[in-house]
């Protein structure tokens, strides 16, 4: 069955049906060199399941600084340095985490100390951005290699090479993110595949400031292959956790166990599954182990490893009380084991309940003060409410101070002419007096001069009676009447 998994399988798990193209199509992927490279990745736990297969990238082109026409919004991270954990990756991204959809860790043939990321973005405009952004540039300050970046042509799975049998649960895609428990949805937050094909969301991951996975403790920083210190041999590779020597085990020449009798440097590591071998109690120092099918923690059976091989140098079952001293010995290193595991254990709930106190501290510590805020929210909002009260109150004021101010000045203009107009009736009135009293004196004088020719007609009336002489009154309008009398002539005549 000739199969292609396409780029939208960047994200998924190890365990999806990969087979291998068809010849055919393999030629037809790399009939289109004379635009891209390939590359050849792999990924995957290589003691249980890898993955392989082929990355298209298009060449890049020093003297044009344009992009590929024909481009996808997958890029590809070239060479990232080994000792950069996820956690460094994602903070590298920055702000375009938002914009990334899926990202998968791989490993690259001939890069021992280096590895790709292939990253897919939701849209086209963000691939480009994120490209300008930081193609050629440093990871950090202190770092001499750049980023080389490159636009992702297709990405072809060539096959799967199974190391152990699989068990049950990796043969099925994880729904949701082993950290947070919540599904792997890609429309809310992105997702990272390790370089162990565990997948998790970005924000989760990055907050893991490990190298290894948090699922199975694969770490994508691999120690460099070790030679035997005298046959220069790489398999099988046992280092002295004393002084440090290295050797090859029981199965290849015997080096290490031979610097063991030598210099009675009883506890070795083997550098391919970091165990810890004690060769004096001829165990594992340590019971639980990892096991190569699930990448679970197990328990490891204690028994002489000699009696299978042969080798004749463990005496367990020539001396009993050597056996029982061995038991004894065994029993009490368990009873200190899980001493300071309960120990440990007792440690670590002391620290979680401690910090759970704190944090019920801290939550009551904030919701007093969020309560004193709300009091004062409440007292500034009385505040401002009486505030807006007197504002209104006193620009009342103001309007009746402006109307008074108006009112003022109008009836200061109608007091001066009511004062004009009784300056006016004031004059006229005098004037009037006057008139009436030079009219009144006219008067009196006419009066005056009545009563006096009144008189003088009666002392005539007298004299014409008594026969004397008659008086003639001279009388000017500003003299008095002066009585004479008359001649003879004129009474006469």
């Amino acid at each position: 069955m000739a199969e292609s998994t396409s780029t939208s399988a960047i994200a998924a798990a190890a365990s999806v049906a990969i087979s291998t193209p068809s010849p055919d199509d393999l030629d037809d992927i790399l009939s289109i060199s004379n635009l891209t490279q390939s590359f050849n990745f792999s990924s995957g736990n290589p003691r249980i399941e890898e993955t392989r297969g082929i990355m298209l990238l298009y060449r890049h082109d020093a003297l044009s600084s344009s992009l590929p026409v024909e481009r996808k919004p997958l890029v590809c991270v070239l060479g990232v340095p080994n000792h950069m954990t996820y956690a460094d990756f994602c903070q590298f991204c920055g702000s375009f985490v938002q914009h990334i959809l899926e990202m998968r860790i791989v490993r690259n043939d001939g890069m021992e100390d280096k590895y790709s990321v292939l990253i897919r973005f939701d849209g086209q405009d963000s691939a480009d951005s994120f490209y300008k952004h930081f193609n050629g540039r440093h990871f950090s300050s202190l770092e001499e290699e750049a980023c080389h970046m490159f636009f992702t042509v297709d990405v072809q799975y060539t096959g799967s090479i199974e190391h152990a049998q699989a068990s049950p649960v990796s043969s099925t895609e994880q729904p949701s993110c082993p950290v947070c428990l919540e599904r792997l949805d890609q429309d809310t937050s992105g997702i990272l595949t390790t370089i162990c094909n565990h997948s998790f969301h970005c924000s989760c991951i990055s907050k893991w400031t490990d190298s290894s996975c948090p699922v199975c403790r694969y770490c994508q920083q691999q120690p460099e292959n070790s030679k035997c210190f005298i046959c220069q041999t790489s398999e099988n590779v046992w280092i002295c956790v004393i002084c440090g020597f290295v050797g090859c085990g029981r199965y290849k020449e015997g080096h290490a166990i031979r610097h063991w009798k030598e210099t009675q440097h009883c506890y070795s590591l083997e550098l391919e599954t970091q165990r810890v071998w004690d060769y004096v109690g001829d165990n594992y120092v340590h019971r639980l182990i990892q096991s190569k099918t699930d990448g679970k923690l197990v328990e490891l059976n204690h028994r002489c490893a000699h009696g299978d091989d042969g080798c004749g140098i463990c005496e367990c079952g020539s001396d009993p009380s050597f056996e029982e001293a061995q038991l004894n010995s065994k029993v009490e290193a368990i009873v200190n084991e899980y001493q300071e595991l309960l120990t440990t254990q007792l440690e670590n709930q002391k620290m979680y309940f401690e910090s759970l106190l704190k944090e019920f501290e801290e939550t009551e510590t904030v919701c007093s003060e969020v309560e004193k805020a709300s009091n004062q929210n409440l007292k500034i909002q009385k505040l401002k409410a009486k505030l807006e009260k007197l504002t209104e109150e006193m620009n009342f004021q103001k309007d009746i101070n402006t109307n008074l101010s108006a009112n003022k000045a109008i009836w200061n203009e109608k007091i001066l002419e009511a004062e004009e107009r009784k300056r006016k009736l004031t004059k006229q009135k005098d004037d009037k007096i006057e008139e009436l009293e030079e009219q009144l004196m006219n008067l009196m004088l006419v009066l005056e001069d009545a009563n006096t020719l009144k008189d003088h007609l009666s002392a005539s009336d007298q004299v014409k009676e008594g026969d004397e002489l008659p008086i003639q009154a001279e009388t000017s309008p500003n003299e008095p009447i002066k009585l004479r009398p008359k001649n003879n002539s004129q009474r006469s005549g």
